[in-house]
């Protein structure tokens, strides 16, 4: 008789996790993956989709300092990153050629030497990239501004 108790028991504990596991799947399943930001992922990513006079003159170590400094502007304007909440209360407004004005000037002072319109086209890429991976969203609309 004990045997009894214990088999349905056991089969009561696997219905209910079979259950609770199945509802946790389809809920997971519904919900799209969050993007993830590979550093090493997107200066490949971005140095195969660069320009070919932009390519055949930055080097890898090139993109992956152009996207560095860019992600420092980032910070720097208070977006998020990895999950983060921004530390600022409404938009972020980031321009494209104030961006590329920082990072021109953050190289200069580390001693390279970037033009305007190969910087452009490294962030136009990583934007291109960011856009690929689910990273950013719709533009705002300009009454949100």
């Amino acid at each position: 008789m004990a045997a009894v108790y214990i088999a349905v028991a056991v089969g009561l504990v696997f219905a209910i996790a079979a259950v609770v596991i199945g509802r946790e799947a389809r809920r997971l399943d519904a919900v799209p993956p969050r993007p993830v930001f590979d550093l090493d992922e997107a200066v490949d990513w971005v140095a195969e989709h660069l320009p070919f006079e932009v390519s055949a003159v930055l080097s890898h170590d090139d993109v992956r300092r152009i996207i560095d400094l860019n992600l420092e502007f980032f910070r720097m304007k208070a977006t998020s990153g990895n999950g983060h909440a921004p530390a600022s209360e409404g938009p972020v407004v980031v321009g494209g050629a104030e961006t590329v004005e920082y990072v021109l000037r953050r190289a200069a002072a580390l001693g390279e030497t970037y033009t305007a319109p190969q910087v452009h086209a490294v962030l136009d890429a990583q934007m291109t990239y960011l856009e690929a991976i689910g990273a950013i969203g719709p533009e705002a609309p300009p009454d949100a501004l």
